[in-house]
């Protein structure tokens, strides 16, 4: 993961932010989706203490910073300082190559989720899919396109 090299042209990551849930949505995805973490830090490892009431007391081994990977994607996490913390006015689309693969992460996501749009056929796409995961967080499952007639 690169993300702290500079980018030769703008680059935008989604920055999640889990209130205290950051650990169990990494091993989450990684069963759901196979998602790979790469760097992480746990806020006692931070070179710079945060400033006095930023974080709570007992928040020494809760995330500060991760990044993990579906495919090619990187995305970022922290426990976060937001004690209500939402996931609102967005969802992250996963395009995958195969229908049974569909099948499985959506039901994955689903699992102690709410499925938003049942995985079905659509005008563009031979699967598609709306949930909400257990933490909130918005997926559009996508596979295989269809060309208007």
């Amino acid at each position: 993961m690169t993300t702290h090299m500079k980018p030769e042209q703008p680059l935008i990551q989604p920055y999640l932010f889990f209130s205290g849930r950051c650990e169990e949505a990494l091993h989450f995805y990684a069963d759901a989706l196979g998602a790979k973490t790469g760097m992480l830090m746990r806020f006692r490892e931070s070179p710079e203490p945060p400033p006095p009431g930023v974080t709570p007391a007992d928040w020494d081994d809760k995330i500060m910073h991760a990044e993990f990977s579906v495919g090619d994607t990187v995305i970022m996490a922290s426990d976060g300082c937001e004690p209500d913390g939402g996931f609102g006015g967005f969802s992250l689309s996963l395009t995958v190559t195969e229908a049974g693969e569909a099948d499985r992460v959506f039901q994955a996501l689903a699992e102690g989720g709410q499925v938003t749009m049942p995985m079905g056929g659509t005008f563009f796409a031979e699967k598609f899919g709306m949930v909400k995961d257990r933490f909130g967080v918005g997926w559009m499952i996508h596979f295989g396109s269809r060309e208007p007639d």
